[in-house]
């Protein structure tokens, strides 16, 4: 088992991301608990809460696993302001932010009322398929708590960082960046909600976004904290409402969607998933979780139905993984190339 002393050790050329300074010189190892199963870290850094923080904790836990820590628990607190002022220089990160970009970029919320819809899964194939339509799309996957936007794409590789810069995943032409690249080893999220805030922050400022026609917002279901923090930044972004046709689905989303109307933003849509299954054999379909739920949502939100989403998943194709990634040419993939050419046409025709 790693010891205190080893951990030190480890730990002496690691350098704070913000001061570039050792974390020993600025004497930031605030804690060292060994026990039989768990090392257990407190970390004082400049700037808690951002990219850079995420960055340094990948960098810690490979570092003393390597060294033998079997699993390994971080916690971040502040500097004191002495000490970064000490330390701290004057230069400002350059660059322009996606949320600089408001005119170029069209920003797209994909919400629920409540989870297991299959919201993250029109999130992705939507990014998807308004690539396949020649458009540059991003896609965050804000949904913090249940992130599982890279395991549906089938992603396995982290994000690249440069300088002080995160530059996301790409894959199926989409950039992607999600909570999940910077959690190890499946941990829980025990964060607050204004500690989520800024980590949704630092995904629009501290990534480093190539030119984008359409920003996907994989938000997570119901109306709390990071829904409020997204509407609070994106004044304009307009929303996508994903419910199934039972009636308590459609009930709880109206929730979701009157909070975007009271927040000036605009509903595109309301995208009925689940609607029916339908046998191979026969074509006869078949309402497993009834009927009514999507129209009856749009009517009160004075929207339409974009679309109805029979259950299905996409084929297997061994040499592309991406278990929730639809074809093309699948029956439901047409399903979806037909919501982005809706998408399209909705929001270039202002």
């Amino acid at each position: 088992m790693i010891t205190e002393e080893q951990v030190r050790k480890v730990l002496e050329d690691v350098q704070d991301p913000h001061l570039h300074t050792t974390l020993a010189e600025l004497n930031a190892i605030k804690e060292i608990k060994v026990k039989e199963k768990l090392l257990s870290l407190k970390l004082a850094i400049a700037q808690p809460g951002t990219a850079e923080q995420m960055q340094l904790q990948q960098e810690v836990v490979a570092a003393l696993k390597e060294a033998g820590a079997p699993s390994v628990g971080l916690r971040f607190e502040k500097l004191p302001d002495d000490v970064i002022a000490k330390y701290g220089s004057e230069e400002e990160e350059g660059g322009k932010t996606l949320l600089d970009r408001k005119d170029k970029t069209t920003f797209i919320s994909v919400t629920s009322g409540k989870g297991g819809v299959g919201k993250s899964t029109v999130s992705v194939n939507l990014a998807v398929s308004l690539a396949r339509q020649g458009k540059k799309v991003g896609i965050i996957d804000a949904d913090i708590y249940g992130f599982s936007v890279p395991d549906m794409m089938g992603i396995e590789e982290r994000p690249k960082v440069v300088g002080e810069r995160i530059h996301p995943v790409e894959r199926f032409g989409v950039q992607v960046i999600s909570m999940g690249f910077f959690v190890e080893d499946n941990s829980p999220i025990i964060w607050r909600g204004p500690m989520l805030g800024k980590m949704l922050n630092n995904f629009f400022n501290e990534v480093e976004w190539d030119e984008l026609d359409y920003l996907i917002l994989d938000l997570p279901p119901g109306t709390g904290d990071v829904a409020l923090d997204i509407h609070s930044m994106l004044p304009h972004s307009k929303e996508l409402i994903v419910t199934t046709p039972h009636a308590t689905a459609a009930f709880v989303a109206a929730r979701a969607g009157a909070m975007a109307l009271k927040t000036e933003h605009e509903i595109l849509g309301v995208i009925e998933n689940m609607a029916y299954f339908e046998s191979k054999v026969t074509g006869e379909k078949e309402y497993v979780f009834g009927q009514g739920g999507g129209p009856k949502l749009a009517e009160e939100l004075q929207s339409e139905v974009l679309a109805q989403v029979p259950l299905g998943q996409p084929d297997i194709d061994e040499d592309v993984f991406a278990p929730s990634v639809y074809a093309e040419d699948h029956q439901i993939g047409k399903i979806y190339t037909d919501i982005a050419e809706k998408v399209i046409q909705k929001t270039e025709k202002e």
